[in-house]
């Protein structure tokens, strides 16, 4: 049996896999944010749990934001800040006594679309959830680089920003100490309120992503096509 976790910055969930790809068991709590033992133990939970509930002892993976620095193999680069700088492969290995793989979850997510979904040799998936990010796959493997982070979009400056987003970035800088980053105003958490103040857009729930493709299409062509063939993609 092979177990999977899902490490999110607002839930963690689990998936119990057999022999043949089947899902022997699911489930999913919040993540103790903030909380870096608590995070350990919420892991180790579901482990417990999955494990009690089919009878079965298995590997464990985890995907999780960020990576594993490939000099002190501490996580960085992760939006749940609390995760970032500790050993969390040794600690989970620690924990439930076995071997623990870590993988950042947006190449988890491009591995799998190669494999499972598209079946493309190249594949650049992104995640907008907590937190905002990418990974590349190339003919079914993830492609890390040599800093662990090739796929990662979320700290690029948004494009065409407008004198409101500027304001905004001002204002709000990224916890990564640089402003302007599409994962400031793109996780998909970010409240009305605050997209509304970066934004100046009235608080509708209006998707915020088709709102904003919509709004720079004119500049570009390749935006003008996601439009027309992604037109409700995220909803804040």
């Amino acid at each position: 049996m092979r177990i999977g976790i899902d490490l999110g910055g607002t839930k963690t969930e689990v998936i119990a896999l057999g022999d043949r790809g089947e899902t022997l068991y699911r489930h999913r709590l919040p993540t103790p944010r903030d909380d870096y033992q608590g995070t350990l133990n919420t892991i180790a939970t579901l482990v417990n749990e999955a494990e009690k509930a089919t009878g079965m002892t298995g590997s464990v993976g985890v995907g999780i934001p960020g990576t594993l620095s490939p000099l002190s193999h501490h996580v960085k680069n992760a939006n749940s800040v609390w995760l970032n700088d500790q050993p969390l492969d040794n600690d989970l290995s620690a924990l439930l006594q076995r071997p623990v793989r870590l993988a950042n979850d947006a190449n988890c997510l491009a591995v799998s679309e190669a494999v499972g979904g598209a079946g493309l040799d190249v594949v650049f998936a992104i995640i907008i959830g907590t937190g905002c990010g990418a990974g590349i796959a190339l003919n079914g493997r993830a492609h890390a680089g040599r800093n662990g982070i090739a796929g990662e979009w979320g700290h690029n400056p948004l494009p065409w920003q407008n004198e409101q987003e500027r304001q905004f970035a001002q204002t709000v800088p990224c916890y990564c100490g640089q402003s302007g980053c599409i994962e400031t105003l793109f996780p998909a958490p970010v409240s009305l309120p605050t997209i509304a103040m970066s934004r100046a857009m009235p608080v509708t729930g209006k998707p915020l992503f088709h709102w904003r493709v919509r709004e720079i299409a004119p500049q570009n062509k390749h935006c003008n096509a996601m439009s027309n063939v992604w037109p409700n993609p995220l909803h804040t």
